[in-house]
């Protein structure tokens, strides 16, 4: 039989299957290749954000710890600056420092420009080759606080950051990272009475002795202000020993310890109570002790001769600013509330009454005796900055009074930085700030402390009652840490 018509269908079945099998590699070339721009293009991406991240760090760095903000004066007066809106504006624009070609720097200052610059922008090696970054920064928002510490106007800042990572050529990608890096104030006494030591005993409470607060922006000026059984908290990075039934803490303590009971140096408690001593807040555990920054020694450092103030011994020799008040004392009255008055070892005895300005008094010691008084005229503040030079006691009130009838703690102040003996004495109107956090403190008798106490050891066995002034929330501010945060970032 012939079998015409069937030639040639092997040739036809053979395209057939060389088609679908050229198909099938060229379908596994184009997944091949896919997958191969995509990881080409993951590892591009992660590489430019990477950049852009760098750009963001360098441009932060720089911000934080070299760009030194506008001041009161000087080469870059903050009254330069529209402060009313977000952002911040100069010359009717957004305040801008770039390092990004595309984007336009808008600053007072040529040289920040330039720092800027030149801190924000480079390379960063990857693998084989390398991807640029650079940056800009806007500033959303600027304020001035008084610095509790220094008593100096401090410029807190909030910058939004953009970083741009870019790499060209083959599988050429941009990516840009932004985040917020701000810095707001923190209250410096957010404590009626705060030591600094990790073991026990560091707050030791007894005879009576305790804590309330009140509200000085609300003192209308007549009597004592009102005070109220709650919010006067206290702090350790210890222990607090409370001892006596009428022995009080109207407020919380706060303590990276925990546990209540006795206390030993391999167990160190958060609380020891004896005779139904109370703490009505209760114990908040901190995640970690506090530290607070030890102030730096009066420079140059102040005599240590000594300086007495007697009735009616006028003034000593070398006083600057001040007058004698004949069957008083003295009045030492300084130019402005920055005017530093030297002074050496400074003694106070026979009832004398030593009446100060605002200003600030670096003395290398002060002691009070004999029913003498230091008396605040006016507003302040008056600022103690005592160096406590071969003195064991660089600090002690307890024979006299110290009055401030403004009730405003933050109008006169002791700050110490060594590791010296504090004795404090209380009264009708003493009113004050004591910052000494290496010092132990000792409150004496039974009066009242207006204010807030920060040291090594506070101990107050003699009754003695600490109020707190709540308002040291508002007033009494540092700045705080820089923080980072809204952070978040796109491609191109």
């Amino acid at each position: 039989m012939t079998r015409s018509g069937e030639s040639g269908i092997a040739m036809i079945i053979a395209m057939f299957m060389v088609l679908i099998l050229s198909l099938l590699g060229s379908s596994l070339m184009f997944v091949s290749r896919t997958e191969t721009m995509s990881s080409l293009n993951y590892q591009t991406m992660s590489q430019v954000r990477y950049a852009a991240e760098s750009g963001i760090h360098s441009a932060a760095n720089h911000i934080l710890w070299t760009y030194v903000p506008p001041a009161t004066g000087g080469a870059d007066p903050i009254a330069n600056y529209g402060m009313t809106t977000s952002p911040v504006r100069f010359n009717g624009a957004d305040v801008v420092l770039s390092s990004n070609p595309t984007v336009a720097s808008n600053y007072p200052i040529g040289a920040v420009r330039d720092a800027f610059s030149a801190a924000s922008q480079g390379t960063l090696n990857v693998g084989n080759g390398s991807v640029a970054y650079n940056a800009t920064a806007t500033l959303m928002s600027m304020r001035q606080i008084t610095d509790a510490f220094t008593g100096l106007p401090v410029t807190l800042q909030t910058w939004q950051i953009t970083g741009t990572g870019s790499v060209g050529g083959a599988g050429s990608a941009q990516l840009q990272v932004s985040t917020i890096i701000e810095r707001e104030d923190t209250p410096v006494y957010k404590y009626a009475a705060f030591a600094t030591d990790n073991g026990c005993d560091a707050l030791k409470f007894g005879g009576g002795a305790h804590t309330d607060s009140y509200d000085s922006s609300t003192y209308g000026g007549v009597g004592i202000p009102v005070t109220s059984a709650w919010g006067a908290n206290v702090g350790t990075n210890g222990n607090l020993d409370e001892l006596g039934a009428t022995t009080s803490i109207a407020g919380s303590l706060s303590t990276p310890r925990s546990g209540v009971g006795a206390c030993s140096e391999n167990n160190v408690t958060a609380l020891t109570q004896t005779s139904g001593a109370t703490v009505t807040g209760g114990i908040t555990q901190l995640s970690q002790p506090v530290s607070f920054p030890t102030p730096p020694a009066p420079s140059p450092l102040p005599p240590e001769t000594n300086q007495g103030f007697t009735k009616n011994g006028g003034c000593p020799a070398g006083v600057t600013f001040c007058t004698a008040q004949p069957g008083q004392g003295a009045t030492i009255t300084p130019a402005t509330a920055a005017t530093v008055v030297t002074l050496g070892n400074v003694n106070l005895t026979g009832g004398a009454a030593l009446h100060l300005s605002a200003g600030i008094y670096v003395v290398n010691s002060i002691s009070m005796a004999g029913s003498s008084s230091i008396v605040l005229d006016g507003p302040g503040p008056a600022v103690f900055q005592v160096a406590g030079q071969n003195q064991t006691t660089p600090i002690d009130l307890t024979g006299g009074t110290v009055s401030n009838a403004t009730y405003n703690p933050t109008e006169l102040q002791f700050i110490y930085g060594g590791t010296g003996d504090v004795k404090m004495a209380g009264g009708t109107s003493s009113s004050a700030l004591v910052y000494t956090p290496n010092a132990a403190v000792t409150l004496a008798g039974g009066a009242d402390f207006y204010g807030a106490v920060v040291a090594g050891l506070v101990k107050d066995m003699g009754g003695a009652t600490i109020h707190y002034d709540r308002n040291l929330q508002n007033n009494a501010t540092t700045a705080g840490n820089p923080v980072m945060d809204a952070f978040n970032w796109k491609s191109y």
